[in-house]
């Protein structure tokens, strides 16, 4: 249907000119004219799919969030497992925040103080598109996935808070490092504007054999959600009662903390297992 209108808007357009031209040049006028509107419909065609096609990506890595929610709420005590729920839900939450107030900007944001992007700079943060302002539209769906992403990194480190952390503690580290952090590492690996990015020249010169490249995340993401993971376990300690009484005396037999339900930390690892292949997929994208 599309084509056929195509077609006659063409033939429209060359009435006029047919009849000062000769067969052959407007028969010749109408194909190009035919083959121009058709590219264009094709492009349009796939940067639709690929909008679709990143949206869906962003879906299955957003829903990670509920694995590693199954994952918390099986390993903790049972009386803590509203307190841990809380908790993810907040990461998704902050992550949000975090990510669309200043994450993005200083991920993937110009360096220079123009938006003359034929003039790329490594930097250590971008310093444009704050709150999203200036950003084009088009861009939207690559900052959803983007943010998934970042939520991901942000809710590895649940796990080790778990019975660990109060809520406003944990909403303030969210927003940290979604908002600082995490940016800062994906600027330095994925962005074009990054000083380790391998792929547009690290800050050793374009066509240097030294700098990283990191496909689908293992390390920007989880590396980073780690390492803040490790941090985090280190300045926090063990849970209250587990090796120290209340009042910070070491108890001789430890006592065991032993996780409600093995059946959710079975559906985590279906869900991690199913999900992860969307950060490889998402990542042609």
């Amino acid at each position: 249907m599309e084509g056929s209108s195509i077609v006659q808007q063409c033939q429209a357009q060359q009435l006029d000119a047919s009849s000062s031209s000769s067969y052959n040049s407007s028969h010749l006028e109408l194909l190009s004219c035919i083959t121009s509107n058709l590219t264009s419909t094709d492009e349009r065609l796939s940067l639709a799919v690929d909008f679709l096609f990143l949206l869906f990506s962003t879906t299955l890595v957003f829903f990670m969030q509920a694995g590693f929610a199954m994952l918390c709420a099986g390993s903790v005590r049972l009386k803590n497992v509203q307190n841990s729920m809380l908790k993810n839900l907040l990461d998704a939450c902050g992550a949000a925040i975090g990510f669309w107030t200043f994450g993005y900007s200083f991920a993937y944001s110009p360096a220079n103080f123009s938006l003359d992007n034929s003039l790329p700079s490594q930097s250590f943060i971008g310093r444009h598109y704050f709150l999203l302002t200036g950003l084009d539209v088009s861009e939207y769906p690559f900052w959803l996935f983007q943010f998934a992403f970042a939520a991901t990194s942000a809710t590895i480190v649940a796990g080790t808070l778990a019975e660990r952390c109060q809520m406003i503690a944990y909403l303030f580290y969210s927003l940290v490092l979604t908002g600082f952090v995490y940016p800062v590492v994906v600027r330095a690996i994925w962005s074009e504007y990054g000083i380790l990015n391998r792929a547009t020249g690290s800050v050793f010169g374009p066509g240097s054999d030294i700098g990283m490249i990191d496909f689908a995340g293992s390390g920007v993401v989880h590396v980073t959600g780690g390492a803040t993971a490790l941090l985090a376990t280190w300045f926090l300690g063990a849970r209250k009662g587990r090796f120290y009484d209340l009042r910070g005396r070491e108890i001789e037999d430890p006592k065991p903390f032993p996780a409600h339900s093995a059946a959710l930390q079975v559906i985590f690892i279906c869900l991690f297992a199913c999900i992860t292949l969307s950060f490889v997929s998402g990542g042609f994208s």
